[in-house]
């Protein structure tokens, strides 16, 4: 059975929590494809050692990018920490993934919580 994907998404305000939540669930993490947009998934693969494949950064067309992936099957999960207390420029894009997430099904957390719970249920098992 190929590997599932999770992406990984971190609006600026919350990188530093999505490094330090990855890295506390690395062993979780690594049994998994992780993809993630621009600077977050560097910073993660930096902190974790793990493997991670960068999509192009959130405002510059990351967020459409894995959406894009949700669409054709290619993602599995996503574990998007987004900041609600600031207004962002590309929100027409966070909101157009978050719509496709749900019209194709496809699990998304959006806090650490959240996230938990999606690892915790094991995406082989349970989101086939």
């Amino acid at each position: 059975m190929a590997k599932k994907t999770i992406a990984l998404i971190a609006h600026d305000n919350k990188k530093d929590e999505m490094v330090a939540w990855a890295l506390s669930r690395k062993d979780v993490l690594a049994k998994y494809d992780i993809c993630g947009t621009g600077t977050t998934s560097r910073r993660v693969s930096e902190a974790t050692g793990l493997d991670v494949k960068g999509f192009l950064s959130g405002p510059l067309g990351g967020d459409q990018q894995i959406g894009a992936h949700l669409a054709e099957g290619k993602i599995d999960a996503v574990i998007f920490f987004c900041d609600p207390l600031t207004a962002l420029p590309h929100d027409p894009d966070v909101r157009a993934l978050l719509r496709i997430a749900v019209v194709y099904d496809v699990p998304i957390a959006t806090n650490k919580s959240t996230a938990d719970c999606v690892l915790a249920a094991d995406i082989d098992r349970a989101f086939n």
